[in-house]
């Protein structure tokens, strides 16, 4: 499940992230409200983490800006200001949820999941990649009949994948998304393992390798 964090204050965007990449999100960070609406108009989200107070812009015009398109991202507002027509004004303009900060991480975590239980209710949480399917609630992979037995990463690395088919991605995207500002420390040496791990696991499950090599550039999935 890919989700968007729009928020200006670094440090609590990254603890964020690091929380929720832990719990198997793929994260994507935008630092104001130019950045924000880039992302949201080239990408799809399970849910975006918006922040109302952004240094260059308003949030709740961004909710504007999702209605105005018609996209179906679900919206959890974060914000310090808690009075109550902030938060009305947020759920009339779309928004699936409020909270206030400060909160804990857990909480947020919990929020998230439960506006993408709501929208998946009556729809589909399945990306089914023949033969590779992946349940996103479950946070299950299947080849066929056959169930994998990922690690955390590997389910992680296939995620992105799955969300970014057919795209060229380089070492440094993966190892962002990874690792986030850890990066570093990480090295591309565990990438290749990861890769390599998950390309095995996939091929003797009966799946065509997916995963190409594309010199001197990074990774496409491929299916």
């Amino acid at each position: 499940m890919k989700l968007l964090i729009v928020e200006d204050e670094r440090s609590l965007s990254e603890s964020m992230r690091s929380y929720l990449q832990q719990e198997s999100f793929i994260c994507d960070v935008a630092e104001g409200y130019a950045a924000a609406l880039e992302r949201i108009d080239g990408f799809d989200y399970d849910c975006i983490l918006l922040d109302i107070g952004l240094q260059d812009g308003n949030g709740l015009a961004l909710l504007k800006e999702l209605k105005t398109n018609q996209k179906t991202d679900g919206v959890l507002i974060i914000s310090a200001r808690n009075s109550l027509e902030d938060k009305v004004t947020g759920l009339q303009l779309g928004a699936d949820d409020y909270l206030a900060k400060p909160f804990h991480l857990s909480e947020l975590g919990a929020r998230v999941m439960a506006i993408i239980r709501r929208r998946n209710a009556t729809g589909n949480n399945l990306i089914i990649l023949d033969p590779i399917r992946i349940d996103t609630l479950a946070r299950s992979v299947q080849v066929g009949d056959r169930i994998l037995d990922l690690t955390r990463k590997e389910y992680q690395l296939l995620l992105y994948f799955a969300y970014n088919k057919g795209r060229v991605i380089s070492k440094n995207a993966i190892a962002e998304h990874l690792w986030g500002d850890d990066t570093g420390a990480a090295g591309y040496d565990f990438i290749y393992t990861h890769i390599k791990n998950l390309r095995r696991k996939l091929i003797e499950a009966g799946a065509n390798d997916p995963i190409q090599s594309v010199y001197g550039m990074g990774y496409k999935f491929a299916v």
